[in-house]
C-alpha cells in the first residue's frame, strides 16, 4: 500500500480522475495518494512539478523515486537535496502532440502556405514547392521526442540528419555528433528543429556561428528550450536573410514580453509554448507504470543521468 505524495496540487483537479484508475489498472492496489503530508518519511514515492511548492527532499527518506510531471527537468536536476532517483516525464500524448506540431510547421515551410494565406495582392503565383525528398531536415536532439519526430519526417520522405551531444547509431538515420558533427548536420539542412534539452552544453547551441553554417534562407523550429538559441544573434540572421524564418514554441522568459523582439519580427513565428503538453489521461499511465516497477522491484524507466542532466 505505497504512500504516494501528489506534490504539484494546484495540478491534483486534472489528474484526481485519472491517476487512481490508472495505478488500479496497473495493478498498484491499495495506494494512498495525498497533496499534503506532515509524515515525510513514510511517502514511497513523490509526483513532482517544477512549479511545486517542494523544494527540500531530505525528509522523505524512505522515498523510492520522484516522478517528474514534466519532460523538462533542468529545473530540479540539481537541487542538491534530491538523493532519489529523478525520471522523466515521457507521455505518449505528450510525444504524439510534439510530432504533430513538427510536422505541421516543418510542412507549412516547406511548402510555403504563408504566401498563399497572406495575400493581400492577390498575386497568382503558381510556383510549386520541391518534393519532401529534395528538403534536407536537420534534428537536432534524438531522445524520445527527437526519434519520434524524425520518424514522422522520414515518413514524408524529408531527407533527416540526427545531431545529439554523444554518439547515437539508430537504424535508417544518419546521425552525428560533437561540434563537427553539428557542423556537417547543419551545412545543407533547409529546416532545423531544435529538441534538445538545456544543459550547460546545449545553450545557445544555434548561435552567430551555427547559424551561419546554414544554407541561406534556412528556417529555424525550436520547439525545445528557449537557452538553445542565442536570441541576438537569431534576430542578426533573420534581419540578413541568412535565417528565413523561425518558429519559436519556447523562451528564455514566458511569458513571452510583450515587447520582446520576437514578437514584432515578420520572419518571427511565436506559438505560446504549446507544441506538446502532459496530458494526464495518458501522463497517469506512464506513472503508475514505474510506480508499478518500484513496487515490484523492477527497473524504473526513463531516469534521470544527473551528470548529463537529463
Amino acid at each position: 500500500m505505497p504512500l504516494i505524495l501528489f506534490a504539484a496540487p494546484e495540478l491534483w483537479p486534472d489528474y484526481a480522475g485519472v491517476l487512481p484508475a490508472a495505478l488500479a489498472e496497473a495493478g498498484v492496489r491499495g495506494a494512498r495518494l495525498v497533496t499534503a503530508t506532515d509524515r515525510p518519511e513514510e511517502v514511497d514515492y513523490i509526483l513532482h512539478a517544477p512549479s511545486a511548492p517542494l523544494s527540500d527532499f531530505r525528509p522523505f527518506t524512505r522515498a523510492k523515486a520522484v516522478l517528474s510531471l514534466w519532460a523538462g527537468v533542468e529545473r530540479v536536476v540539481a537541487n542538491p537535496t534530491l538523493t532519489q532517483p529523478l525520471l522523466r516525464m515521457v507521455d505518449p500524448g505528450l510525444t504524439e502532440g510534439m510530432v504533430e506540431w513538427v510536422t505541421g510547421h516543418v510542412l507549412r515551410h516547406h511548402l510555403g502556405i504563408d504566401r498563399h494565406i497572406v495575400n493581400p495582392d492577390r498575386i497568382w503565383d503558381p510556383v510549386g514547392p520541391p518534393l519532401a525528398r529534395a528538403r534536407p531536415v536537420a534534428m537536432l536532439g534524438l531522445g524520445a521526442l527527437g526519434l519520434a519526430a524524425a520518424r514522422a519526417l522520414q515518413a514524408l520522405n524529408f531527407p533527416l540528419r540526427g545531431w545529439s551531444r554523444t554518439a547515437k547509431e539508430i537504424p535508417g538515420l544518419a546521425t552525428f555528433h560533437g561540434e563537427d558533427g553539428l557542423a556537417e548536420a547543419l551545412r545543407e539542412a533547409q529546416i532545423v528543429v531544435a529538441l534538445l534539452p538545456r544543459t550547460a552544453g546545449t545553450e545557445n547551441i544555434l548561435n552567430a556561428r551555427s547559424l551561419g553554417l546554414l544554407p541561406r534562407g534556412a528556417v529555424i523550429l525550436n520547439p525545445g528550450r528557449g537557452a538553445l538559441i542565442d536570441e541576438a544573434a537569431l534576430l542578426a540572421a533573420l534581419d540578413r536573410g541568412q535565417v528565413g524564418h523561425a518558429t519559436l514554441d519556447t523562451f528564455r522568459t514566458e511569458p513571452l514580453p510583450p515587447d520582446h523582439p520576437f514578437w514584432h519580427h515578420p520572419r518571427v513565428t511565436v506559438t505560446p509554448h504549446v507544441a506538446a503538453e502532459t496530458r494526464p489521461s495518458t501522463a497517469a499511465r506512464a506513472l503508475a507504470e514505474n510506480i508499478r516497477r518500484g513496487e515490484a522491484g523492477e527497473r524504473f524507466l526513463h531516469v534521470v543521468d544527473r551528470a548529463r542532466g537529463y
